[in-house]
């Protein structure tokens, strides 16, 4: 199981080198980090901007090939990723915001996988009764609702439930509020009551996802000759489900994982803008705003390491679940 593991890590480590590349490229084909100075009054000598352009390693007189070979060079042997427009080291920027991020991603998207399979075993055994139609709806009507949306009415009934209890309860702007005491716990509610919101639309969007996906895969088992098989050996029906039935439906679920978190990274990506968070999806939105081709840069190897996260994390679950792939 060691070998299969360190050869899809291999594989995912190669796929992220190729993504940060062409993620480099496309902005430096994309961007004009020049454009910035254009405009200033009084005009910027050439030489000058020639000179920070050079300092940050996106000047388009040299050909863009050489460019990637020099950033590729300065990652490989000084575990530099550029400096960004503000001449501030990009890997500085990426441990500040990566902390952000990673709340509202590991929260979210642990807790939403966790429940979206409990919801889509729990539909499927009871196939067809109120309680499963009720999740059905309810989960079409979150998958088919916009991250923005969604943020944006919890925000609204968190206001009002804000002015009913007459207390500011829940905080949905920052992760902080300033002036709270230095102690545990006035700091710890606060944190979580800026966090409630944000992580609440992300469970809500993944287990919206991974129950429907749950479901079909639950309902393909339930027929099957091992789960009758377990039950004329004396089993109850809810043991063998449990015992082996949702462990063999578990199985694509694993590889679902991996590919619906870029989704999650996404949805996360426009919270932190909503609700003021200065994460790494804030940063890459600003990157193409200032036209920063090393910030993107970063912040799209940021999205790749996670996923590669993702993804060997699917292929342990997936060994673990089926013996077949550790040969």
């Amino acid at each position: 199981m060691t070998l299969y593991l360190l050869r899809r890590v291999i594989n995912y480590l190669i796929l992220t080198l190729v993504a940060t590349s062409l993620a480099y490229m496309l902005a430096s084909i994309g961007l004009n980090p020049a454009r910035q100075f254009q405009l200033r009054n009084p005009p910027v000598p050439k030489e000058t901007v020639d000179s920070i352009l050079d300092r940050l390693g996106v000047n388009r007189e040299v050909p863009l090939i050489v460019r990637l070979g020099r950033w590729l060079w300065n990652l490989f042997t000084q575990g530099s990723l550029g400096l960004t427009v503000g001449n501030q080291p990009v890997i500085d920027q990426i441990w500040v915001r990566a902390g952000v991020s990673l709340q509202l991603l590991l929260i979210g998207s642990l807790i939403g996988a966790i429940l979206g399979v409990i919801l889509g075993v729990w539909g499927a055994v009871r196939q067809y009764r109120l309680s499963d139609r009720v999740v059905t709806i309810v989960s079409y009507l979150v998958f088919a609702t916009p991250t923005v949306v969604m943020a944006i009415l919890l925000m609204i009934v968190a206001t009002n439930f804000n002015q009913l209890v007459g207390a500011q309860v829940i905080r949905f702007s920052g992760q902080y509020s300033p002036g709270i005491p230095d102690e545990f716990w006035p700091q710890l509610g606060d944190r979580l009551s800026h966090l409630l919101l944000p992580t609440l639309v992300l469970i809500l969007a993944a287990a919206a996802s991974y129950s429907r996906y749950q479901r079909n895969a639950m309902l393909d088992v339930l027929g099957a000759d091992y789960i009758r098989t377990a039950r004329s050996k004396g089993r109850t029906r809810g043991s063998a489900l449990v015992r082996h039935g949702v462990r063999v439906a578990l199985i694509p679920m694993s590889t679902f994982f991996a590919y619906s978190f870029g989704t999650l990274v996404a949805g996360s990506t426009m919270l932190e803008v909503i609700f003021s968070w200065h994460g790494m999806g804030e940063w890459a939105i600003q990157a193409v705003r200032q036209e920063d081709i090393n910030a993107l840069a970063g912040s799209t190897m940021f999205v790749a390491v996670l996923i590669l996260c993702s993804s060997t994390l699917s292929e342990v679950l997936y060994a673990a679940l089926d013996p077949r792939v550790r040969r």
